[in-house]
């Protein structure tokens, strides 16, 4: 049986929006583009792709950018003064706390945020560079520790 909810209205809205977003992000860069798609490279690939993981990984999961993820959430106080935060139930903020936490959906969008900077200015390539060289040395980081966690059993 398939389940009714009002919160499907507000995640096709969002798709809808994405969509809208995307589609003029082509329009943009059809004349607007400083790079075209035949002359990218691996390096450019790469960079993008490291870029993106590094946004993911800061949206989805880094301390530093909790506070915008919880804008998104409802807050209940307890007896005892503890605040827990919780997802809404429907609507808008439902459909965005959805996103902020799950790396694949929100993976689009920002892979979509980092390919129309990347191709719209070569300005936005100092930032993509810094991105994905943080999202490189996040990855050393993990391997690091893993190899030391495995040096100690």
């Amino acid at each position: 049986m398939i389940r009714i909810t009002d919160q499907y209205f507000w995640n096709i809205i969002f798709i809808l929006f994405y969509v809208a977003l995307l589609t003029m992000g082509v329009i943009i860069l059809q004349t607007e583009s400083h790079l075209e798609y035949d002359n990218l490279t691996l390096i450019d690939i790469s960079l993008m792709a490291l870029a993106s993981h590094r946004l993911i990984r800061l949206f989805i999961h880094d301390s530093m950018t909790k506070w915008f993820r919880e804008q998104f959430y409802d807050a209940k106080v307890t007896k005892a003064g503890k605040v827990t935060l919780y997802k809404p139930a429907t609507g808008p903020r439902r459909t965005i706390a959805d996103l902020m936490s799950c790396p694949w959906c929100f993976g689009v969008w920002a892979s979509s945020f980092v390919v129309f900077f990347y191709f719209l200015t070569p300005v936005a390539q100092i930032p993509v560079l810094i991105l994905a060289l943080s999202s490189v040395a996040t990855i050393f980081h993990h391997f690091s520790c893993l190899l030391y966690s495995k040096s100690q059993e």
